[in-house]
């Protein structure tokens, strides 16, 4: 059988194929396709396929990462939305937590929100905290609002209505009326998508998923189409924020869960490469085109968040906590006012792209410096299928960068990469050492196209002591696709203190969440004996207001001590103390339904070869006022040996990547075909 993972970039769609009787890997790139992403995933299996003389009648997989709900949220290409909520409710999203984003920064402003005010109606109805009816919905105002809404051109409705999360029956009565009179309109309820108490975040993450609905059941409609011309006969699975996979269908409701899925299939693939290697400790350095993803895997598994903003706005689902800042290989360089370089965040994309590739670019980017220095094959790129022009590089980067600064085109084109590198470096600070984890124990796992490229001086800064580049490293978070499992999360807040009573409901509310997973694992097709459950309680000391998720294996005869323990536990390892006289308050009960899916290995033994055959080339590389311009050898991955050390400074090159190794530094490649610098 053959296995497909597919992960769309910001400047290039990656492809794993994966033939699971022969245990063989292949890897793939095509520069993706902006304005309809299915295009180039269409066009890249078609030509894989093809290349590799595959049959496409023998795909049993389909698993595939994407950022359109997430691009269309930074770009604010979503559908005209309306918003039906109670009554004294109307500017929850304008009021918000009354922050700003950067507290004393008063160019750093709050992203406009995305219903206008016109498009927010109030509605007569009200529940009380407990979820009791203290005002029943009047349908004819109800008809009334949903008419005002559509008359004002909206093509998604979201319903958000105080304490639905304990009754969603007003909430349930308000969608049939909006389907009734609104039967094209996408429709989306907070009881739904997130059945938690917190108004604003529970409001603003319901607008996102109608925001986004539409143009992603669109999307998701294309990519099935091309799939099946393309001859292949499973349904492609959705990687969403969590690392599990959805089908179509769950995405088209829930398309806000897809927020991070091509950086969380990242991590997967990293957590699951790091354990087939003997680390489980990992700083995942994700550098793409337009991004750099870091995220913490401790004693092999990630750190998982319920809370996230996504270019400004409060996404409450459970996801991988990844870290994102805006500098790739596609982040533009500029002088500003006051003569200070600049990188990032603003990205050249796949169109126009950074100068060097010919496709229109007149801004320099991270990719040109590489490039210009020689760090970057400077004649073509993806095994010679993408020529590559170094002068129109440097040309830019003299003209916007060196003349501008009075400094050489070498120093301008460094500065770039130095000014990247501690944006990178701040950003793997903030997921790790400001949480109390020490650096030195970890290893930092460098994947994404430009992550390998900017590893070893990221490590070097952070104090990281080794790095790991796992193969084709520019196509982990494709990988990570084929090791992921079909899994929803399920939600219920309960707000009580915890004791005997409270207990009994906690238990209660699992079998209705396991209930709730049952029928969609159903749904999904998902076998029993295939079927698993993670249960989790949300908690935190009373007069808290943020809350730790505490895992539970049982909750039976001593299931209240042992959770009020590992709460205490759980919040010395967090906060440094505990407080044993306090009462421990239950906020939330959550159950992860998973259904396991047969995964492909993402390691496998290597042979190796020889450095004198793997030598193909000895070019000038620049490494830094220090070192200056040396002659250095430029070595083919797939033809290294294995065990055998050797000392930088050294390019490795490989289709989808191209790793560095400082002057002094020590790299080698070990049993399973990653390299270790040390």
């Amino acid at each position: 059988m053959l296995r497909i993972g597919v992960d769309v970039g910001g400047s290039f769609t990656d492809f794993v194929l994966v033939d699971t009787q022969k245990a063989e890997f292949r890897f793939f790139k095509v520069s993706s396709t902006p304005h309809d992403p299915s295009v180039a995933i269409a066009e890249g299996v078609k030509e894989m396929l093809r290349r590799f003389e595959a049959d496409p009648a023998d795909v049993g997989f389909f698993g595939h990462g994407t950022t359109v709900a997430t691009n269309m949220i930074i770009e604010r290409r979503g559908v005209a939305t309306g918003l039906l909520t109670t009554k004294g409710f109307r500017d929850v999203l304008d009021i918000g937590r009354q922050t700003r984003p950067a507290l004393f920064d008063y160019s750093v402003t709050k992203p406009p929100v995305l219903v206008e005010r016109h498009r927010r109606v109030e509605v007569e109805e009200r529940l009380t905290a407990t979820g009791d009816v203290e005002t029943q919905l009047n349908r004819d105002q109800m008809v009334s609002a949903v008419k005002q809404l559509r008359d004002t051109g909206v093509e998604s409705v979201a319903i958000c209505f105080l304490h639905s999360y304990r009754n969603p029956k007003h909430e349930q009565l308000a969608k049939e009326v909006v389907q009734e009179l609104m039967p094209d309109a996408y429709v989306s309820i907070s009881s739904d998508v997130l059945p938690e108490f917190r108004e604003y975040e529970r409001t603003s993450t319901t607008v996102l998923n109608a925001y986004v609905g539409p143009p992603m059941k669109n999307y998701l409609a294309r990519l099935e189409g091309r799939v099946r011309e393309v001859g292949i006969p499973v349904e492609p699975l959705t990687v969403h924020s969590n690392g599990g996979l959805l089908s179509l269908k769950s995405v088209e409701e829930l398309p806000v869960l897809t927020c991070l899925s091509g950086p969380a299939a990242g991590v997967v693939g990293a957590a699951a490469v790091g354990s087939a290697s003997g680390f489980s400790d990992i700083v995942t350095f994700d550098v793409g085109g337009t991004s750099t993803d870091v995220s913490l895997i401790e004693k092999g598994r990630p750190k998982f968040t319920p809370n996230r903003i996504v270019a400004g706005y409060p996404v409450k689902v459970p996801m991988i906590d990844i870290h994102v800042i805006g500098a790739g290989g596609g982040s533009i360089a500029n002088v500003d006012d006051a003569r200070g370089l600049k990188v990032g965040p603003r990205s050249a994309g796949a169109a126009p792209g950074p100068v060097a590739y010919g496709k229109g670019g007149t801004e320099p980017t991270l990719t040109d410096a590489n490039i210009y220095l020689r760090r970057l094959n400077p004649v073509a790129l993806l095994e010679g299928r993408m020529p590559i022009d170094r002068e129109k590089a440097g040309q830019a980067i003299r003209e916007r960068i060196a003349e501008p600064l009075g400094i050489s085109v070498e120093e301008a084109a460094y500065g770039m990469l130095q000014i990247a590198s501690a944006n990178m470096s701040r950003a793997i600070r903030a997921i790790s050492t400001e949480h109390g984890h020490d650096l030195a124990q970890f290893s930092l796992m460098a994947f994404g196209g430009a992550g390998p490229l900017f590893a070893s001086e990221v490590a070097r800064e952070c104090g990281l002591a080794r790095v790991l580049v796992p193969i084709e490293p520019g196509t982990m978070c494709a990988r990570g696709a084929l090791v992921s499992n079909v899994s929803r999360d399920f939600v219920r807040t309960q707000l009580a203190v915890a004791n005997q009573t409270a207990w009994e409901k906690v238990k209660e509310t699992a079998e209705e969440l396991k209930a709730s997973g049952e029928n969609w694992l159903t749904a999904e097709k998902i076998t029993e004996d295939c079927r698993r459950y993670a249960l989790a309680v949300d908690a935190r000391y009373v007069g808290q207001n943020y809350d730790i998720a505490i895992d539970l294996e049982d909750v039976g005869t001593n299931g209240l001590s042992d959770f009020v323990h590992a709460f205490g536990e759980a919040h010395m390892a967090q906060y440094g103390y505990a407080i044993n006289d306090r009462p421990v308050e239950i906020v939330n009960v959550r159950l992860k339904a998973i259904g396991l899916v047969p995964n492909a290995a993402l390691t496998a033994p290597v042979s190796g070869g020889s450095f004198s055959s793997a030598l193909i080339d000895c070019r000038s590389v620049y490494f830094g006022p220090k070192d200056g311009w040396l002659d250095t050898n430029v070595y083919r991955r797939s033809a290294l040996p294995v065990g055998e050390s050797v000392i930088g400074p050294v390019i490795i090159e490989e289709m989808s990547s191209t790793t560095v190794v400082l002057p002094g530094q020590k790299a080698q490649l070990d049993n399973v075909g990653n390299i270790i610098v040390d």
